[in-house]
């Protein structure tokens, strides 16, 4: 039997988003867990920087949408990432230049995304670590 660590966090699309940039300047914090609580908003973004470590910048991305948490728990580096019960990606990192009103959750993909491209609409299920 597999031996669970954490709880899955779960959450649903409010806003979605459908630009792409290409010298975005994203930093990856140096943190590989952030602490979310439920009814926290937080905007997902996809990229290629697959191999990105601590204080790299993150320029290639596509924008996904901002996700509300529908429970508290703790997203971290290599969890999956799930939409429409497909996983897409895993969670590279944090970008922090909106915080405290948001974090980026960067997802690391084969090529960047947006929602449309993922047929996302609001109120789809995200799911982090599943």
């Amino acid at each position: 039997m597999k031996l669970v660590n954490k709880r899955i966090v779960k959450g649903a699309f409010v806003k979605l988003l459908f630009h792409k940039q290409k010298y975005r300047g994203m930093r990856l914090m140096d943190f590989e867990t952030r602490c979310v609580q439920q009814g926290e908003i937080h905007e997902i973004v996809t990229t290629t920087h697959k191999n990105a470590k601590s204080g790299d910048t993150i320029d290639e991305v596509g924008f996904l949408g901002f996700a509300e948490m529908n429970c508290g728990g703790v997203i971290e580096r290599g969890d999956q990432v799930i939409i429409n019960n497909k996983v897409i990606g895993y969670v590279l990192g944090f970008d922090d230049c909106h915080f405290p009103n948001h974090y980026n959750v960067l997802i690391a993909v084969e090529q960047t995304m947006t929602a449309d491209e993922l047929h996302i609409a609001v109120e789809n299920e995200i799911i982090f670590g599943g």
